[in-house]
């Protein structure tokens, strides 16, 4: 049985101020919270205060609203637009209300929901445009929630594209036809190349961009965004990496990349999954660069969601070299790279002061040919190693990082599904890496951090590897290490 929606008791209206008289009766911090709210619009600020607080003259001084220094009188309210009772004392508070009421102006009490003929919103501004959350009195506190969530979606720089767009309405209406070619007009104004012009603070290139897409019946030019999606916690994604994903016509996604996170794209958005897991069908290098190079020709916002970062073993240079070529638009968004979310996990210290200054990420693959790599050189110097797909070639990588002459007491880290809640975290040295090779049970991606700085993790809630170990697969032995 389906409900009918609840009727709101408040109707939001965005009410006209410039120039008018808000007047805010009181000496406090209640008069303070409203005269900061209402100075965010450009109302003429009438602050009636007899004893007013220092935190409260302070922002007369700064602000030049008018300070009516006098004991309240309802003539003090006389020209205004809305009428503001924050006193603190009921009795005074109905009496600022009944006398607005006689002159026929709409009165707000703070913190006094019964008296009010309007509520105040939390407020998200990026003037000229305005998001007002109300709860009708109910809920502020919810209110500022929401007004923090909406606050961080929005692009600080969105005030600026929305006034860029005011000045480009006339022209929009007198040249482009009503319908379809408008439509798309504004809509690759505020998700095409007008609007990252304005992102990137050129101003002067946005309105070039936005007289080129006014004036050209070309096709819409497509954009590709490589995106790091981060370790897999969906709220490890960057707040530009979340605005791109809400804009996007279609989202390219790696199997490393929860569903989560894919989740947070627009709802309308195409999905496609181009795999690039060990044991799956997936797509190849080549291919997925052909989609991207022909979703960009037809014109699609594309987000391309790598795991971690785009630019650590991510084959983003491919990518871009390939969109390079095709002449398509695109940016790169950072994410958080698995090093780090690892890292976070153990609260371990990357580089430490004293121990270590420098930093090495590396697959491990490298190990393979017959000499050592430079970072192996770095290794034995000091550097913390974080080693991306760890599992597979731990113990090639402990045995010649051994072989190289790193002690096999080196402290070693290893994080299974780093950063989700299903984490499981190990830990012991350098000799008990080889056991990681057997084990069958850790499905999910696994980092691996050596060095002496990871003796400054917390390992309360990890669990030794040297527990795990199979006859055969540490090298300890051979070592005449005790693990």
């Amino acid at each position: 049985m389906s409900h009918a929606p609840s009727k709101l008791n408040a109707f939001p209206v965005f009410v006209r101020v410039e120039g008018a008289v808000a007047a805010i009766v009181g000496n406090g911090e209640e008069a303070l919270a409203k005269a900061r709210l209402i100075g965010q619009s450009s109302a003429v600020l009438r602050i009636i205060a007899d004893d007013a607080e220092p935190g409260l003259l302070t922002f007369i001084a700064q602000s030049g609203a008018v300070h009516i220094e006098a004991a309240y009188d309802g003539v003090h309210l006389e020209g205004a637009v809305m009428v503001f009772a924050a006193t603190g004392t009921e009795a005074l508070d109905r009496r600022v209300v009944a006398d607005a009421r006689l002159l026929r102006i709409p009165v707000n009490a703070v913190d006094r929901p019964e008296l009010c003929d309007f509520f105040t919103p939390a407020l998200v501004n990026r003037a000229p445009v305005a998001i007002a959350i109300g709860t009708e009195g109910a809920g502020p506190v919810l209110a500022q929630m929401l007004r923090g969530r909406i606050d961080r979606m929005l692009s600080p720089s969105l005030g600026a594209l929305a006034a860029l767009a005011a000045s480009f309405r006339g022209a929009a209406e007198k040249l482009l036809p009503k319908g379809n070619a408008r439509r798309r007009f504004w809509n690759d104004f505020f998700a095409g190349a007008p609007a990252r012009a304005v992102e990137a603070g050129q101003l002067s290139q946005a309105h070039d961009a936005a007289v080129d897409l006014l004036l050209s019946n070309a096709p819409a030019l497509g954009h590709i965004a490589l995106v790091g999606a981060g370790p897999g916690a969906e709220d490890l994604l960057t707040l530009r990496a979340h605005r791109l994903l809400m804009e996007a016509d279609v989202i390219v996604y790696d199997a490393l990349v929860p569903e989560a996170v894919v989740a947070m794209g627009r709802r309308d958005a195409e999905r496609l999954a181009v795999g690039k897991r060990k044991g799956c069908h997936s797509k190849s290098q080549a291919e997925i660069n052909a989609l991207l190079v022909e979703l960009g020709r037809e014109g699609k916002r594309v987000v391309r969601l790598k795991s971690g970062d785009p630019l650590v073993f991510g084959r983003a240079g491919e990518e871009m070299a390939v969109l390079r070529d095709a002449g398509i638009a695109y940016e790169v968004v950072p994410g958080v790279t698995a090093a780090f979310a690892a890292a976070a996990d153990f609260e371990l210290p990357l580089t430490l002061r004293g121990v270590s200054s420098s930093m090495v990420f590396t697959t491990g693959h490298d190990l393979k040919g017959n000499s050592l790599p430079d970072w192996a050189k770095l290794a034995i110097s000091g550097a913390t190693v974080a080693v991306y797909m760890g599992r597979s070639v731990a113990a090639e990588v402990a045995g010649r990082l051994i072989e190289a002459g790193l002690s096999p007491d080196t402290a070693v880290a290893v994080v299974e599904n780093a950063s989700l809640r299903n984490r499981r975290r190990f830990h012991g040295t350098l000799a008990d890496l080889p056991s990681l090779e057997a084990r069958v049970d850790l499905t999910g991606p696994v980092m691996t951090i050596i060095g002496d700085a990871v003796a400054g993790a917390n390992f309360e809630r990890s669990e030794p590897l040297a527990a795990h170990k199979h006859e055969g697969a540490s090298i300890a032995a051979t070592e005449g290490v005790q693990p």
